[in-house]
């Protein structure tokens, strides 16, 4: 059974819909269950934390807590789920915590990649591209609270980890399950814990798959490769290797459909493409409420949700599910940074947009479209979501995770395409 640990919400939803389209039968729960949960069959278990943002001792702490919950329960192989883009500042979080799994695991060699072809992450050569541009020339350059301004992976894991890091070149990867388990276990003997494969092509995480699966021989020289660690595409290959033909029928299928239901959408993601959605939407001529975290001398969460509520009362149902957002552009971001500091405004925006999520939900609304991790994680955390059933992808890597009383789509920054809030949140079934 393969246990994956999420750094945050979406990046969970994206790992689960991945184990899931490949034939796992899996579940997903929002943080480390507290209780023993009954547990219905399936083959992966996908936990999901807030820690990419959190200081390094807590997320530490929270993903072994989270290891030592999915070792209780039978897992055997252990998926460290972080951002396609590597997300992560020069302290972490991403090095200490694959140090403190990998040590916990006993894992004397960690494979990994963020490559996810199909959202435009590559690796080539140990460098991380986002579409045709280097990590530091893109987007992330600017993120809020992890800027990307190094492409180069092993010297950006180097700079957080007690470890070393190598490279397994594309040439290596395309000559198949051999060439690979010998580069691996090469780097082991040099004293390389984590190894960073180059992919470009979906085919090549595949190919990849068949090592960290455990099924080479390679693999079970390099004790079983108890530890894996990468974005949804490894994620994927590495349920290929499982052969896995299709969804057990004993678990039943998820529903065909999304229920019907009042919808509304909270955005707080500042990357390129949710600007683009929330565009999107605002062009379309669906109301729209920006939180304005300096709109007081003394924000405060609690205001600036009353605000928006408020504002969602007066809406008229006729004229489309409502827009609340904080996502702004570069420039708008930066000053509201050095106003508030970077923790200050994201900690008052994601707890005004927890609030918010908890009112909507008291007034009816139903189906809930969320945009960006660090939101997504205060959503489910308002509303007390311990978990769901996944359901049908709105877009490749976001799928609606059902639950008893509520629908919810959790969506990373950078994923869907640009009319995916406004589509998503219309009033008829999707």
């Amino acid at each position: 059974m393969i246990g994956a640990i999420a750094d945050d919400v979406t990046g969970a939803t994206d790992v689960a819909v991945a184990l899931h389209r490949h034939g796992l039968r899996t579940l997903l729960y929002f943080d480390t269950p507290n209780t023993e949960p009954d547990l219905p069959p399936h083959d992966a278990v996908v936990i999901a934390l807030k820690t990419r943002t959190a200081p390094r001792e807590q997320a530490v702490e929270r993903s072994l807590a989270a290891l030592d919950w999915l070792r209780a329960h039978g897992v055997g192989q252990v998926y460290f789920k972080y951002c396609s883009t590597f997300d992560s500042t020069p302290e972490g979080n991403i090095g200490p915590v694959l140090d403190a799994l990998a040590d916990a695991l006993e894992a004397p060699l960690v494979p990994m990649t963020p490559s996810s072809p199909e959202h435009g992450r590559t690796q080539y050569l140990g460098y991380l591209f986002v579409g045709e541009r280097l990590l530091s020339e893109s987007h992330m350059r600017d993120h809020p609270l992890t800027p990307m301004t190094d492409s180069f992976l092993p010297r950006v894991l180097e700079a957080q980890s007690a470890h070393r890091a190598g490279v397994v070149p594309l040439e290596t990867v395309r000559e198949g399950p051999a060439a690979i388990g010998k580069r691996l276990a090469r780097l082991r003997r040099e004293g390389v814990r984590y190894a960073l494969l180059d992919a470009v092509e979906d085919g090549d995480l595949a190919a990849a798959g068949q090592v960290l699966g455990g099924l080479a021989s390679a693999g079970q020289v390099l004790g079983g490769l108890r530890l894996v660690a990468g974005a949804a595409g490894l994620a994927a290959g590495l349920a290929l290797a499982h052969e896995v033909s299709k969804i057990h029928e004993a678990a039943g299928d998820p529903p065909a459909h999304v229920p019907a239901g009042r919808a509304a959408v909270l955005a707080g993601s500042c990357s390129a493409r949710t600007l683009e959605q929330v565009r999107a939407v605002i062009e379309h001529g669906r109301p729209a409420h920006r939180l304005d975290a300096l709109a007081e001398p003394d924000p405060d969460p609690e205001a600036l949700a009353a605000n928006a509520l408020a504002w969602y009362d007066a809406q008229r149902p006729e004229d489309g599910a409502p827009l609340i957002y904080s996502s702004l552009p570069p420039a708008e971001l930066h000053e509201v940074q050095r106003a508030l500091g970077r923790e200050r405004s994201a900690e008052l925006l994601e707890s005004a947009l927890g609030r918010i999520a908890s009112g909507l939900v008291e007034r009816g609304v139903t189906r809930l479209v969320a945009a960006g991790g660090e939101t997504s994680g205060a959503v489910v955390r308002a509303l007390g979501v311990t978990g769901g059933v996944i359901g049908p992808e709105a877009a490749r890597g976001v799928p609606w995770i059902l639950t008893p009383s509520l629908t919810l789509l959790l969506k990373s920054g950078n994923f869907g395409e640009p009319g995916l809030l406004l589509d998503a949140s219309r009033t008829e079934t999707p």
